[in-house]
């Protein structure tokens, strides 16, 4: 079995989500296959994919948002899983999905969409960035939890192992 596990990520908080999931299915024996968006040019060989992306100013990241574009008529065809990854604070801010999250859903045919908190570097943020993060008063913090994320890749490789290895797609 192998999964493409991919994540656009401005500063990599997102592509370090995508890592995890990539060990955990691993540690399933499935083979993960951990690539940025832009990297991914087709779909042949793969059997499911974790798809995720940053989220600001409430939409996904170009990359993994022209992933989708580029290759829906194979994602469709895939068992596909979405994150998003980019709320912080306690509740978190802010609480929805990406304004885009309904539209690579349906796309995609994803089986799921799981909207994971995020972290917060200033050091790493642009002007405009940090003045966003000061205006909602927010500090340096990493409100991801590395368990629920592996908790949720391990239900991942539980319907990939149950379901067996996806069609050949048509080239």
């Amino acid at each position: 079995m192998r999964v493409l596990v991919t994540a656009a990520s401005r500063h990599g908080g997102s592509a370090e989500i995508a890592d995890w999931i990539g060990e955990r299915l691993r540690r399933a024996e499935i083979e993960a296959i951990v690539v940025r968006p832009d990297e991914v040019s087709r779909l042949d060989g793969i059997d499911a994919v974790v798809l995720g992306s940053g989220v600001y100013a409430g939409h996904w990241l170009a990359p993994a948002r022209s992933l989708v574009d580029r290759l829906a008529e194979d994602l469709v065809k895939l068992p596909v899983w979405l994150f998003s990854s980019g709320p912080v604070g306690d509740p978190l801010k802010p609480a929805d999905g990406p304004v885009d999250g309904d539209r690579l859903r349906q796309a995609t045919g994803a089986r799921e969409h799981r909207v994971f908190a995020g972290r917060i570097d200033r050091s790493m943020l642009g002007f405009g960035e940090r003045a966003i993060v000061g205006a909602m008063r927010i500090g340096d913090r990493d409100d991801r939890s590395r368990s629920e994320v592996e908790a949720w890749a391990a239900t991942i490789a539980s319907a990939i192992v149950a379901n067996g290895p996806a069609p050949v797609l048509p080239r």
